[in-house]
């Protein structure tokens, strides 16, 4: 085919279609025959079709004693039960604020894509299966800021490096997923235009990659038609294009070396490689507003291409600095992952085997058959014994003189049948490691003490999975960590679960927001950070065991408040009788409506002070136009006493009285003006503190109000 036809496009829809045929030939079509085996053991399905109609043409019992699905089912439990938080801690040119911004945004994404649910899917996808995938990039659907995504993929549909080694999917050269896809849903994805080639090489040219790129629908006289895997044939009616059900559409993204421009740091040498999807402009702008300078080295970059049979349906480069896969492999050993019940396939089908062919047995030895004299027999015929014979009260009536009818005896079972069936059920649990203590089945004479250690040493054997789980995890922080330091570049404003205060589940909180003094608060786009993956139950699990420590801890005199109690309680509308717990125990804090008449009432007391300030400053003012004009009445009493005879002695004592009770009358009234200042510095301080309290709280909500305004912009726009 000439690469002019479709616009030069062959080459790369070539190159995807020879790097699928290689990745399916070493290793996936191999892996795919196992995984829909181990699926169909979880299901049920465990006989050969062929092998189960072989033996119910004999009349033998075919039983399915499907051990595998409780084993799987103790795992897929026990991993519901441990949920994880992810919690970025600073590094090199990172800080703590950062950190913790991170950290909240990121359980908000994990939280808005329901991770719990889906991590579930991927660790069944894994434990039956052998592998799953988390798929992880960016939806520009709902927000033009676009927004984090995470879906798991069918690992079916998902080819691996066939030379890659290592659990990480940075050290891999490529990944490819391949799904059928109609002419109809390639319209829809990529356009006409593409949709229309495709439509134009496998009606008219007839030249396309086969029986494992197309699949044909034959049309019949019926209306029925026949699925088979053929070349496409050439056409001429329209009406062929029905014929033609799916195309096999295959998307890789794969490294490639290629000279790539980063963003450096001066003062600290961090460098972050420039967005693939910026133009010159904004890159400039971007390096000028952070004092940035611009570098350009030879970095591996990813290259996705899309294609279906013979056209690219999109060949560039990828947005993102990493593949979008994130793995999961319960067990992995360089290079080769397995999942929990490859190994239990063995003893599962032995187990089925024994347990058809015991009850076989068992059968056969219920009906042995009769020896019976010709003739002998008067109220039926043989036959009749022959059908009848092991029916339970059987009345044989034979002739009188003859010889009785004598029932054979039947072959013994074969000793040890029935503990081969044990020793295979055996075999599954400790190759699993779930044992009978992890699934509930401990006879009741087992000891408490005996169950919890055998217990624990099934957890131990199982912990293998749920560390490989852990550190998936890692790697899931890390890619959003990438994602978000990548796209969450502008200034959004979030709204948060808040788990700490049950009565505002939800708040705005801003990242990227820059301040008036051109400062940026919550700065996602620079520093490096290090991932702890935190550990809980769930969270129902998680308040039950909460729910049952705070009341062991009351009964052990520990004061836990009773609206503490109530929130850990599974009671309805426990927010709200929470709140009014803490309110008739008065330690809820005020309403605004408290809270105005708190401020009414200390107003008034203010007022009250400052009056009784003014009254007690008047009689101070009083008090010393006393004391002047009676020190002008004791000088003259004192001169008219000397004219009168009165010794200055004497005269000198009566002065010294006077002056002394003006001296305690000032003291007094000195004291009580200056505890009325205290009182009244005191209930101004409170006043001053209310206030500013008053204005954070305005400022808050004029906050909050403009961030709402912002978003609804945004959403506007």
């Amino acid at each position: 085919m000439d690469n002019s036809k479709n616009g030069g496009t062959y080459d790369a829809a070539d190159q995807n279609w020879r790097a699928y045929v290689r990745a399916r030939d070493n290793g996936h079509t191999k892996y795919v025959d196992m995984a829909r085996k181990c699926d169909d053991f979880y299901y049920g399905d465990q006989w050969d079709p062929a092998v189960k109609a072989k033996i119910e043409a004999q009349g033998r019992p075919v039983l399915t004693i499907n051990e595998i699905l409780p084993t799987v089912n103790t795992l897929l439990g026990e991993q519901t039960l441990k949920r994880a938080d992810f919690l970025y801690k600073p590094k090199r040119n990172g800080n703590a604020q950062t950190a913790e911004a991170l950290t909240m945004v990121a359980n908000h994404i994990a939280d808005d894509n329901r991770m719990d649910r889906k991590e579930s899917r991927l660790f069944a996808d894994g434990v039956i299966q052998e592998r799953g995938f988390f798929d992880i990039r960016m939806n520009w659907d709902d927000s033009i800021g676009g927004e984090i995504e995470i879906s798991v993929d069918d690992p079916l549909e998902t080819l691996l490096d066939p030379d890659a080694k290592e659990y990480d999917p940075r050290t891999w050269k490529e990944v490819t997923n391949t799904r059928w896809m109609s002419i109809d849903d390639i319209r829809q994805q990529y356009g006409l235009e593409k949709a229309n080639e495709v439509k134009h090489v496998l009606y008219t040219g007839g030249d396309n990659y086969g029986i494992d790129s197309v699949e044909i629908h034959d049309v019949t006289f019926s209306g029925i038609g026949r699925t088979t895997f053929t070349d496409a044939e050439s056409v001429p009616d329209e009406d062929f294009e029905r014929t033609i059900r799916r195309i096999r559409v295959i998307e890789r993204q794969w490294r490639k070396l290629e000279n790539t421009k980063y963003f450096v740091d001066p003062q600290t040498g961090d460098m972050r490689r420039v967005p693939q999807t910026w133009d010159k402009e904004r890159v400039a702008g971007f390096a000028e507003r952070w004092e940035l300078e611009i570098t350009s080295k030879l970095a591996s970059k990813i290259r996705w291409t899309v294609s279906a049979d013979r056209i690219t349906l999109h060949d560039d480069w990828s947005p993102y600095k990493s593949f979008t896969k994130v793995p999961f492999f319960p067990f992995f050993r360089r290079g080769r992952p397995f999942g929990v019940v490859r190994n239990l396939l063995s003893p599962q089908e032995q187990l089925n085997k024994v347990s058809s062919q015991e009850l076989h047995v068992v059968n056969t030895s219920a009906n042995s058959g009769w020896t019976v004299e010709q003739g002998t027999l008067t109220n039926m015929e043989t036959a009749d014994l022959e059908i009848d014979g092991a029916q339970t009260g059987l009345v044989i009536e034979y002739a009188r003189g003859a010889n009785p009818p004598e029932k054979l005896t039947p072959n013994q079972i074969p000793t040890g049948l029935d503990r081969i069936s044990s020793k295979s059920q055996g075999h599954i649990r400790n190759i699993s490691g779930v044992n009978e203590s992890l699934r509930g089945e401990d006879s009741p004479e087992v000891s408490g003490v005996a169950i919890k250690q055998k217990q624990n040493r099934g957890l131990v054997q199982m912990e293998v999975p749920f560390d490989n789980l852990a550190y998936t995890r890692e790697l899931v922080a890390e890619k959003i960590l990438e994602l978000l330091q990548q796209f969450y570049t502008e200034e959004r404003i979030l709204h948060i679960t808040n788990y700490n205060e049950p009565s505002q589940p939800t708040e705005p909180y801003a990242v990227n927001q820059m301040t008036p003094e051109g400062a940026v608060v919550n700065d996602l786009t620079l520093g490096e950070y290090g991932v702890v993956i935190s550990q809980s139950p769930a969270r129902d699990t998680f308040e039950e065991s909460q729910f049952a420590e705070a009341i062991q801890l009351r009964e052990i005199g520990v004061a836990i408040p009773d609206h503490a109690i109530i929130r850990y309680s599974n009671l309805a509308h426990k927010r709200e009788l929470a709140q009014e717990v803490r309110q008739l125990a008065g330690q809820a804090p005020p309403s605004e409506e408290e809270m105005a008449a708190l401020q009414f009432q200390r107003d008034l007391e203010v007022k009250r002070a400052m009056g009784e300030l003014a009254k007690l400053e008047s009689e101070a003012n009083e008090l010393n136009a006393r004391a002047q004009k009676q020190m002008g009445q004791a000088m003259n009493e004192m001169l008219e006493a000397q004219a009168g005879g009165m010794s200055p002695a004497e005269a000198q004592i009566k002065m010294q009285e006077m002056v002394s009770e003006l001296e305690r009358q000032r003291e007094k009234l000195a004291g009580d003006m200056q505890r009325t200042r205290e009182e009244l510095e005191a209930r101004l301080e409170i006043a001053r503190i209310q206030a500013a309290q008053r204005d954070r709280d305005s400022r808050n909500k004029l906050m909050e109000s403009k961030l709402k305004s912002a978003e609804s912009s945004n959403a506007a726009a």
